[in-house]
């Protein structure tokens, strides 16, 4: 029998770890970062007891993980590996109450049977805090027609618009194609009657999203919606803006998580709208609540279902989950799709309601809106759908077509759980590639060719180019230029410009966030990923407008539905136990 070989040069190993901070981290429970930081902490509060050490280093496993907290008790259970030497909860908890890190030196914080790192302790009650006072504050004016923009067949909507209009938080959650943006732009034509009727004047009105995509996105669905209202209220609202959530509150060249915007410089905004709300962070959401006057009104709109900030907290699923019970609750949901077909909506519904049996039966239904590609290796299937619309890219760029170029671009687009690996978008982005380079004579070390589909990573302001924006390799007069999607049209820029971009034949899940394309194809990573959750299925299949192509086996389908993407976090027990 052979030895496992460690590799030295792994950095998920520490070298320095030692007692049970060493144990767990040979078995990969954690990684060097949290044995730093816990040895760090620990040798600065002059604590040697190891079992506080311990807590520390999982504590930090947690916030990378997206959590805000974690409960000691349960810790054993949901990381699994029941070899490992775990402490009896009992002991553990003691352990880290006596500790000086929360005794003397207020670094981690006890709070209901939950530790946290101070921060985002702090950010948590001051999220519950603030939250609960929008939430309790009702603002008063002369009612406007609700019935002249929300007919009765806007039933959902005009529930919603009921509840904004008389309260100063809006939490507006639903799915895809339930009206959200409808609700939004039709709110926003109340406000501006509400205030006119006042006679108060014309209304501040800001929009704004995590990235500069979703609020691009959310700008050109607005303006849509508004200009299909009547001329009188087009004229009541001010030309509208979108931005991202960090541009309105004004960053800061010395941090990154403080804006210039704050409890002593609030933002001037009558009414706030935050799209794509999922994403927020606790972090940033402690950060604009903190900037909003407490006269404004602020909407908060998006899916709760879809995955959670890449950050820690799951701030909407929260804000949801503490609010929606409570008397004159401010959540408005919104339940019934509109925009894709049947068959796609109900498998949405099946996976976000965990319900296994169901997805299976209507993938396995097939029809026009769904195919279920039943395949741990389906090589040959993918060639036959990427291969034809890289190709139909490619001819659109030759020919200098920015605008076909893009909307060819929206037609299909390729999802992985993965950025590396042979489910990653890395591997499938050469793959195609090469596929490509076998229909074409593009040679395969080309970096930029005609036909590439490119994904910014990186704000940058210079060129208005955001985290998120998308773009194709266009060739005119034999030089390659980037046409970039624009909210008013496609922007050419030279490629020697863009700095922060990857191919995009393949992208992740969790980039795919805030947009939508006509046809979906999701590539399902194996059943032991721990990226393979709900949330992300749910997500995937909810990008697409018109049809959604799922590869994988029963197996993997099952897995994804039935496992729920676990934070930890205690705003929602903080909202219900104060608000009720």
């Amino acid at each position: 029998m052979t030895a496992p070989v460690t590799d030295p040069a792994d950095w998920r190993r520490s070298v320095v770890a030692t007692g049970l901070l060493r144990t767990f981290n040979e078995a990969g429970v954690l990684e060097a970062a949290d044995v730093l930081v816990a040895q760090r902490l620990t040798a600065l509060a002059e604590d040697a007891e190891e079992l506080v050490a311990l807590a520390v280093a999982f504590v930090v496993r947690a916030v990378r993980g997206g959590s805000v907290c974690i409960d000691l008790a349960e810790v054993a259970g949901q990381v699994g590996s029941p070899d490992l030497p775990w402490p009896q909860p009992a002991q553990w908890l003691q352990a880290v109450s006596e500790s000086p890190l929360v005794t003397d030196q207020p670094v981690l914080h006890l709070d209901a049977g939950l530790l946290y790192l101070d921060r985002y302790w702090i950010e948590e009650c001051r999220v519950a805090e603030d939250v609960l006072a929008l939430a309790g504050a009702h603002r008063s004016g002369t009612p406007p027609d609700i019935g002249r923009l929300f007919p009765d067949s806007y039933a959902e909507q005009r529930g919603a618009a009921e509840v904004a209009l008389s309260r100063a938080l809006t939490v507006l959650t639903g799915g895809p194609g339930t009206g959200k943006t409808t609700t939004v732009a039709r709110l926003l034509a109340l406000l501006a009657e509400q205030a006119e009727l006042d006679g108060r004047p014309r209304l501040r009105i800001a929009l704004a999203a995590p990235t500069g995509k979703a609020a691009a996105r959310l700008l050109e669905a607005v303006r849509t919606e508004v200009n299909a209202l009547s001329p009188v209220d087009r004229e009541r609202l001010p030309e509208l803006a979108a931005t991202t959530l960090h541009r309105l509150l004004g960053s800061r060249p010395d941090t990154s998580s403080r804006f210039r915007h704050n409890r002593d410089n609030r933002l001037a905004h009558d009414v706030i709208v935050v799209d794509e709300t999922s994403m927020v962070s606790l972090t940033m959401m402690a950060r604009l609540l903190e900037a909003v006057r407490p006269e404004s009104r602020l909407v908060l709109v998006g899916d709760s279902d879809q995955l959670a900030s890449v950050e820690a907290g799951a701030v909407l699923a929260d804000l949801v989950d503490g609010l929606d019970s409570t008397t004159d609750s401010p959540v408005a949901r919104l339940i019934t799709p509109h925009r894709f077909g049947e068959s796609i909506g109900a498998l949405a519904n099946a996976i976000r309601t965990g319900d296994g049996d169901a997805a299976l039966a209507v993938l396995a239904a097939g029809g026009d809106n769904i195919e279920w590609v039943d395949s741990g290796d389906a090589s040959g299937i993918l060639r036959k759908v990427v291969v034809p619309h890289a190709l139909k890219l490619r001819e659109a760029a030759v020919l200098g077509a920015a605008g076909p170029a893009l909307a060819t671009l929206e037609e299909h687009r390729m999802l992985c759980a993965h950025r590396r690996g042979r489910y990653g978008v890395a591997y499938w982005n050469h793959q195609i590639e090469r596929w490509l380079a076998e229909h074409t004579d593009m040679p395969l070390w080309a970096p930029w060719y005609p036909g590439r589909p490119v994904l910014v990573t990186a704000n940058d302001y210079g060129l208005g180019l955001y985290n998120g924006d998308i773009g194709v390799a266009v060739q005119r007069d034999g030089v390659l230029r980037a046409a970039m999607a624009g909210p008013n049209g496609p922007v050419e820029l030279a490629i020697g410009r863009l700095a922060d971009v990857e191919t995009m034949h393949a992208m992740t899940i969790h980039k795919s966030q805030g947009s939508q394309a006509a046809e979906v194809t999701v590539l399902l990573p194996p059943e032991d990923s721990r990226l393979l959750t709900r949330e992300l299925f749910y997500t995937a299949v909810t990008r697409a407008r018109q049809k959604v192509r799922v590869v994988g086996t029963a197996d993997q389908v099952r897995a994804a539905v039935g496992r729920q993407a676990v934070r930890a976090s205690g705003l929602a027990n903080r909202l219900r136990a104060v608000a009720r």
